[in-house]
């Protein structure tokens, strides 16, 4: 359960929520992208209210979520879970062109277009998944447990991707388990304990913080 939440994402920024397992990061994310409803309060998106409306109309307002363990459709071909991603309107007339832009990011991905995702490895897995909800063509990109799963060079790769996306203008709200990796590109980010911010601060400053080593980087 989360209460009394205030955050903002500025445009063009890294933003990052660190917690516990447990204490309502997910939560949090799931109540923005329309898959929760909020008893209360207000979720703003480019100044139009969002809180209260379905997933789909949410997508369609530039907000895509690449949810904890991926959720792909497994027995869809990579290309087929791509075409998903790009289903609204405004995403499907430019469909070619977001092909092209995803495959520059994921290059690897061009080999396996005809593969069954649920046969592919979990790192190949996770690509597509991000790739799926770029091609929705978002504003927000938002990420649950991105590097769930992945082997510690592909969670290397995974952050250099991340730090392109937003480099090409997407902003980006982010819950990862690797707090040390995940301030490192943070332009800033909340602690979240019992469903309540309780510290929030720049990304490199808050790695110096002596309590949240402690608490999240064992240190």
């Amino acid at each position: 359960m989360i209460a009394g939440v205030s955050l903002e994402v500025q445009e063009g920024k890294i933003i990052s929520i660190v917690g516990a397992n447990g204490v309502g990061k997910s939560t949090l994310l799931k109540t923005i992208c329309g898959l929760i409803r909020p008893y209360q309060g207000e979720i703003l998106f480019n100044d139009n209210r969002i809180d209260g409306l379905p997933p789909h109309e949410i997508v369609k307002m530039g907000v895509s979520l690449i949810p904890e363990g991926r959720q792909l459709f497994n027995h869809l071909t990579v290309l087929e879970n791509l075409a998903v991603g790009s289903s609204i309107k405004q995403a499907k007339a430019l469909r070619k062109q977001s092909l092209e832009e995803v495959f520059a990011l994921f290059p690897q991905l061009q080999e396996h277009l005809e593969q069954l995702a649920g046969t592919l490895s979990g790192g190949e897995q996770q690509m597509v998944a991000m790739a799926r909800a770029l091609m929705a063509r978002p504003k927000l990109l938002i990420m649950d447990e991105p590097s769930w799963g992945l082997a510690p060079l592909l969670v290397n790769a995974m952050f250099e991707q991340i730090q392109a996306i937003r480099k090409a203008g997407t902003s980006i709200l982010i819950v990862e388990q690797n707090v040390f990796k995940t301030l490192q590109v943070s332009d800033y980010a909340y602690v979240i304990e019992r469903g309540r911010i309780v510290l929030a601060g720049n990304g490199k400053e808050l790695l110096e913080n002596t309590e949240l080593k402690q608490a999240y980087m064992g240190i």
